[in-house]
Parts: C-alpha cells; structure tokens; sequence
C-alpha cells in the first residue's frame, strides 16, 4: 500500500498544467483542468486546457515529422516500442499506483493492466518487422506485381477513461510500428497515465513530433478541427456509439481511416450443462474486474432456467465478500466509479429494474461517504424489456435473465444494436461451435471470463465498431496498401 508521500513523489513527475506538443511540455491557452481522485472526490494533479489553436499546434508538430519518421527502418521503430515496453516493465509500480488514483480500480487489477498494456508494445515491436507485400507474375505474364504497405500517415487517437495505459498502447504501439505520427487526445477524467508514458517514448528513443498529446475540456471544438484539416488520414477512438457515430460522420467529409471501438452490451450465456463452478468464476471475472466499467462486461447474464437458482445463490455469496474502497487499500476488490455521474446513472438502472419486477438479491444502493463508490449488485429475473438490460450498465451489477431453449438464448444474446463480446458457458462441444456461429459478436469467450489479449484481434460488429485492435491484424488499420506494375522484363 502506497504512502501519500509515494503518491505525491509519482504525481510530481507529470508536468502540470502542460501539453506535450513536439516532443516539448508546453502551456495550454485556456488554462488548466483538476484531476481527481474518485475515492476522495479530492484534487490531485491539473492539466492543460488545450484550446482549437493547441490542437492545430498539436497535428502541426506530427505533419512536420510524418515523412521522416516514415522512412525509418522497421527495425528502429521496433527497437523503440522494445524499449519502451522494457521500461514500462521496470517501473510497473508507478503505473500501477497512478492508474489507480486517477480512475479507482483494485490496485491488483491495475498491475494487471500494466502487464496488458505493456505487451501491446512488445507485440507490435514485433510486428514492425514483420509488414510483409507480394511481388508475383499477373496472370497474364505481361508484368510484375509489386503490392507494398506504407504508412497511413498523421493519425488522431482518442483514448477512454477506463483503461488509461492500456488504450493508450494500443493505438499508440501500432501507429509507432507503422510509421505514423500522431496526436493524442486522453479523456480529461483519467489523463495522467498517458503524459508519463510519453515520459517513456522520449527515454525510449522516439524523436520529437512523433506523438503528441493534447489534454482538453473543449473536446469537440478540438476535434472538429484536427478532422477537418486535410493533412490528417486516420481517427481511431475507443469510446460511445453515439459519440463514434458522430466522428465517422466527420470522417466522411474527408474519407478518413477510421477505427472505432464502441459500445458493447455482452450477452453471458450459462446452459444448463455448464460448469457451474467454471460459470461462476467467469461471471465475476466477466462482471467485476475493473468495477464493471469495460465494454467487454458481461451486461446481460441469461441462465438456463433449471440451473438459474443455483448461479444466482452462488454469485450472490461470492458478490458479498467483494471489499469496497478506495483502490491503494490491502484487499479491496471493488473501486469507485469514475465520477459521480456513474454512480448516478447505475442507480437509475438498479431501480428501474426492480420497480419493472426484478428482484435484488444484493446490493443496489450507492455508498454513502467521500467518493463515487456503488455496491456490488446481484438482480434477478431481470427481462430484455428494461433499461438495465437494453443500455451499458458500465458499474458492478450482475443482472440475472433466465430461458428454456437454446433457440431463446441465442435470440436473447443477439437482441442488442451492440456485438462487441459474448460469452458462453456450455460443456458441449458442439454446442460451442453452433454458438461460435449463431451469437453476433466480434469476440466470444467460452467457458472463460477474460480474453484480451495483444495477439489477438480486439474488435466488435454491428453498432460495437468497425476496424481491429491488437493481433496481427492491429497494424495493417495504420497501412495502407500500394500496388505497381513492372512490365515483364523478359518480354
């Protein structure tokens, strides 16, 4: 457990009230911004205000640097994005402890980030080297087909609150990789693990201008005219349907790249052959790691009906040993919400339900005292018609649905505009692959609890987004492809 004077030693290694533009701290025109604590709701860093003009300054200094930073071997790119996972690793604690100040989860969990994060660096260090073209006869033996990759060029990333090392890597690691240059815009709630990991960019090597990070209150103002200059070609965001369907809109005026990674309203699914204590653990991985507040959240638990007694009693003992409190705490399992807000809009949900005839096992109520804390909660008999189970729930609520059939499972799983993540818990297997085939989703778990992963392609269908993050696939959203023709040489 961390010290006040540990805390105040991290938190003096972040400039305050600044931007990082060109490879400089520099001040913001419209002053600065409080960070707090979720815990205490007590202020403890500032940050720039950056304004219209600091964003343009901001995708000035990456257009300034993209052609030579383009043209820098692979394996440089990857040396640095090596390095910088080195260094990530060495000062684990840091990040650790400050990811847990600024938005509340266990610190267990943010350790836990801090490994998953980092290894989108080691990840695409080694994809760098590995952007392979084709160069073959056509077929009509007239010529030589060359098909190479080079880089997207200037990219914005927008990053959540929610996972604020993690996001950042893994837009910012195949970017890098690729050879493109970038601003940087982090949520304004959980800014801070962003402007020290740039700390480590710089010591890895990264030349000036490659990234730049502007902080803002004016998010739409910034970002409005960042995508309407035509030297940007790519937005990823991480974040709201609402929100990504309004950017790709702006994206179409200027036929942008675009990544979005949105909202996700999880359907998990327990059969009545499943493995209760497989279901079980899953369910609290699934629902309760990082306070509930993921898109990958299991949102909506739909139980077989023979078996649904026995997962509610058994989630409900395991929900009540859950420890609430403040993140840096010996055992605390549960954090606060991020802000007030969310506490707010959980609360709406939770009694909704149970005013439509859920039924509250535990839980459901806000914590009274400093901070944005929630209890726990476990609902039952919860249907597809209310609030809880149509919206992100994004807090600790396990809302329990019950079926008979598979053909109503699959049907309750796929009555969302969302199709980010599913999970299953059967022991036939069949059944798995029959759902593996029938539940619309980017990503399914089966018989697990968490799947992330660097290697893996990270990515939803439907209203969930468009484009991939992670795997193999992750750096080819920052290439684009160039074909030529060599006229046959023996013609």
């Amino acid at each position: 457990m961390a010290n006040a004077a540990q805390e105040q030693a991290l938190l003096s290694k972040i400039p305050s009230g600044k931007l990082y533009i060109a490879g400089e701290w520099v001040d913001g025109e419209d002053g600065t911004i409080d960070v707090s604590d979720p815990a205490t709701g007590e202020k403890i860093h500032e940050i720039a205000n950056g304004s219209v003009a600091d964003g343009k300054r901001a995708l000035d200094a990456a257009c300034a640097v993209q052609d030579e930073w383009a043209r820098t071997s692979a394996r440089e790119r990857s040396d640095i994005l090596r390095r910088a996972f080195d260094i990530i690793t060495e000062r684990k604690d840091e990040f650790a402890l400050l990811m847990t100040m600024e938005m509340g989860k266990p610190l267990s969990e943010a350790y836990g980030e801090v490994k998953y994060g980092s290894e989108f660096l080691r990840w695409f260090s080694e994809e760098a080297v590995r952007v392979y073209g084709r160069y073959n006869d056509n077929p009509e033996g007239t010529g030589r087909m060359l098909v190479a990759h080079r880089p997207v060029g200037p990219c914005y990333l927008v990053t959540p609150w929610n996972f604020p090392l993690a996001m950042a890597t893994r837009k910012i690691g195949p970017a890098i990789a690729a050879g493109c240059t970038m601003v940087v815009k982090p949520a304004t709630l959980t800014p801070l693990s962003t402007l020290l990991f740039v700390q480590v960019l710089e010591e890895a090597g990264l030349p000036k201008g490659v990234v730049n990070v502007i902080t803002t209150r004016s998010t739409g103002a910034v970002t409005d005219e960042i995508m309407s200059d035509d030297r940007l070609r790519k937005i990823s965001f991480t974040g709201s349907t609402p929100v990504g369907i309004s950017l790709m809109k702006k994206a179409a005026d200027k036929v942008l790249r675009s990544s979005m990674e949105l909202g996700g309203n999880a359907p998990f699914v327990v059969f009545e052959d499943a493995d209760l204590d497989k279901a079980v653990d899953g369910a609290m991985a699934a629902k309760f790691r990082n306070i509930g507040e993921a898109c990958t959240a299991g949102n909506r638990f739909i139980v077989h009906n023979s078996i649904a007694d026995e997962f509610v009693q058994r989630v409900t003992e395991r929900v009540k040993e859950l420890k609430i409190g403040r993140g840096t705490e010996d055992g605390v399992t549960i954090g606060p919400l991020v802000e007030e807000k969310a506490v707010t809009n959980v609360k709406r949900l939770v009694d909704e339900a149970v005013s439509a005839g859920a039924t509250l096992k535990h839980g459901g109520n806000r914590v009274e005292g400093p901070g944005s804390f929630f209890e726990p909660t476990v609902l039952d008999g919860v249907n597809d018609e209310m609030s809880i189970s149509i919206e992100e729930i994004f807090g600790p609520v396990l809302a329990v649905q019950r079926f008979e059939t598979e053909e109503e499972a699959v049907a309750l799983a796929n009555r969302t505009e969302y199709g980010l993540m599913s999970y299953v818990f059967t022991e036939d297997s069949q059944r798995q692959h029959r759902m593996v085939d029938l539940i619309d989703s980017g990503m399914m778990g089966i018989n697990i609890g968490v799947l992330a992963n660097a290697a893996a392609p990270f990515g939803g269908v439907k209203q969930s987004g468009i484009g991939t993050e992670g795997g193999a696939e992750g750096i080819h959203e920052y290439l684009s492809k160039k074909y030529s023709l060599i006229p046959n040489p023996h013609a």
